[in-house]
């Protein structure tokens, strides 16, 4: 069963420097949702954001061990102009 701290790690390798928080959305393991800010996504879409944080998880989404990754990506420009959370 997957974590958040092995999802958490998994993306850091991929994007290093990133920001990442990961939250099991449903405590069974499968379900994650996830919080990037790294300066990789600058100037990309949100598609090809995403698929940049994907990237490192197809092995267990290929498997159905990782059933579901809701994401939230930003470019730290893009973090910033959200102002205080």
């Amino acid at each position: 069963m997957l974590n958040e701290e092995t999802i958490r790690a998994r993306i850091l390798e991929a994007l290093p420097g990133a920001e990442v928080v990961v939250r099991d959305t449903t405590g069974t393991g499968d379900h994650f949702e996830a919080q990037v800010v790294s300066p990789a996504f600058t100037g990309k879409t949100m598609v090809q954001q995403h698929k940049l944080v994907y990237a490192p998880l197809q092995p267990w989404l290929a498997t159905g061990e990782l059933h579901a990754l809701a994401l939230k990506t930003y470019s730290p420009e893009q973090w910033q102009k959200l102002g205080p959370r």
